[in-house]
């Protein structure tokens, strides 16, 4: 009788390569946290943190996700995907950013409560 699981050579170090990259997913994340505590510039923190989110996107993709074993029109259509959200998100943060509008509570804020008239004028 063949057993399930088949304990090779190649399969320990398919496993120690997902224990591996785990291990450095779960340390750049903890580089990551300690750094949004440190008092670092804004722009470096803000790129740092992008490029190693990438950097652990890309790592999950590619080995979690069984991408390197896929055909080239599904890894396309995946980063196509990817592109599309990608900047349909960065169109919506463009509009809050460059919105020159303060929204209700906050213009509500500035001026205080307004009384609700008893006699409407005309």
């Amino acid at each position: 009788m063949e057993k399930p699981f088949p304990n090779n050579s190649e399969d320990k170090k398919k496993f120690f390569t997902f224990i591996y990259l785990a291990m450095v997913l779960a340390l750049i994340t903890g580089v990551e946290i300690v750094m949004i505590w440190m008092p670092l510039p804004r722009w470096f923190l803000f790129w740092s943190l992008g490029i190693l989110s990438f950097v652990k996107f890309l790592a999950v993709i590619w080995w979690f996700m069984h991408m390197r074993w896929d055909k080239a029109l599904i890894g396309i259509l995946f980063f196509l995907g990817l592109l599309i959200g990608g900047g349909t998100a960065m169109a919506l943060w463009a509009l809050f950013v460059w919105d020159p509008h303060e929204p209700v509570w906050q213009q509500e804020a500035h001026t205080g409560p307004t009384e609700p008239a008893l006699i409407e004028t005309v």
